[in-house]
């Protein structure tokens, strides 16, 4: 497993379900071209970038390409890491057919290649500076933010507050948090949710 500390951008679901069996990271989907027009989902991406930067990893195809381009225009140059996957012919296992260009996606890589793919970018297993303490799910089981009867009215209140995409999970929002929160951030967060809930 190689951990990363920079969140990793991917065009899917099955292309984050291939690296999360290979990288210990932050891993965000782009919908293939839904980033576009998702400005909460393009704010997550830039305030990730601000924090340590992020690695961008898309197909290699023309849709990949211009997906790469959009991502370069909203964050600064010096906060992206691109990592090329190489042009193979084939189609992945649960697909009927292959793409329109007959090209492997980031999904059906196998974990020798992305590797190797991370490496020529410079990416290798970092040690992550910890924070003194990490939110965890029984953080949030205590804070009624997932388990509990409020526990979505809560969790919206706080995806409001940090300003993060509505339709973020309970786990989704925790590796986040841990990704560019301290332990205290998000303690003051949800004082000032039960504070607003008094009033």
């Amino acid at each position: 497993m190689i951990k990363i500390d920079r969140a990793v951008i991917v065009e899917g679901k099955y292309d984050k379900i291939k690296l999360s069996s290979l990288i210990d990271a932050v891993i965000i989907e782009t919908e293939g071209f839904g980033i576009f027009k998702d400005r909460q989902k393009q704010k997550l991406i830039r305030a990730l970038a601000e924090k340590n930067g992020i690695i961008v990893m898309t197909d290699s195809d023309s849709a990949g390409f211009v997906i790469r381009s959009f991502l370069s225009s909203i964050v600064s140059p010096d906060r992206i890491t691109h990592v090329y996957i190489p042009d193979i012919l084939g189609k992945e296992k649960r697909k009927d057919s292959p793409s329109k260009e007959g090209k492997l996606g980031v999904e059906g890589m196998s974990a020798e290649i992305i590797s190797d793919a991370l490496k020529k970018a410079g990416i290798t297993s970092t040690s992550i500076n910890e924070p003194a303490a990490k939110v965890t799910k029984t953080d949030f089981y205590n804070d009624s933010i997932s388990g509990k009867s409020n526990s979505l009215k809560r969790r919206k209140a706080l995806l409001k507050r940090l300003d993060l995409p509505e339709n973020l999970s309970a786990n989704g929002l925790l590796k986040i948090i841990n990704a560019y929160m301290t332990y205290d951030d998000y303690k003051r967060a949800v004082d000032e949710i039960n504070s607003e809930e008094k009033l």
